[in-house]
């Protein structure tokens, strides 16, 4: 697994656990993106959120779906694209798509990364462009899901994550 990734789960980990990371602090709410910055002990860590405008099916209980850019200076991280859909993921089975592009992220437990920084790149210009996105998963048990996400905003959260961790 690429190692970058390794750390997204960290980040989280890290985020959640008050003693290891403050609380991330919004930084600007742009439409339906969001931008924060959290302090770890690793360093500071920028990055955009959105959550999803429709989730289907309903009948499937699971967490709140997130996607995400991140940037970790310190490590030397930019552009990371991850996401949630809430629910354990059936290995390789999750992708993202808007008009004819489509992307598929690899995962683990609950958290999907595209392959490298390449795709991150071409996601990231899809993502500026796109007005919507919507995120295909196979639950562990098989089950298929769907997010809808809207990209206004995304744009402006973006820029303001990457400044503040330039």
């Amino acid at each position: 697994m690429h190692l970058k990734k390794i750390f997204i789960l960290t980040f989280f980990v890290l985020v959640c656990s008050s003693t290891l990371a403050s609380t991330p602090k919004s930084t600007g709410k742009y439409k339906n993106w969001e931008s924060f910055v959290a302090q770890t002990e690793k360093g500071k860590i920028c990055f955009a959120q959105t959550l999803p405008t429709k989730r289907a099916p309903s009948s499937i209980k699971r967490e709140q779906s997130k996607l995400f850019v991140t940037f970790r200076p310190t490590e030397n991280i930019r552009d990371e694209v991850s996401l949630t859909s809430g629910h354990d993921y059936k290995t390789s089975t999750v992708t993202a798509a808007s008009g004819k592009k489509r992307f598929s992220f690899f995962s683990q437990k609950n958290f999907a990364w595209l392959l490298d920084d390449q795709e991150e790149k071409n996601f990231i210009k899809l993502m500026k462009k796109a007005t919507n996105l919507i995120v295909k998963a196979r639950t562990a048990n098989g089950a298929e899901t769907t997010d809808h996400y809207s990209m206004m905003g995304f744009t402006k959260a973006y820029n303001t994550a990457k400044k503040l961790c330039n």
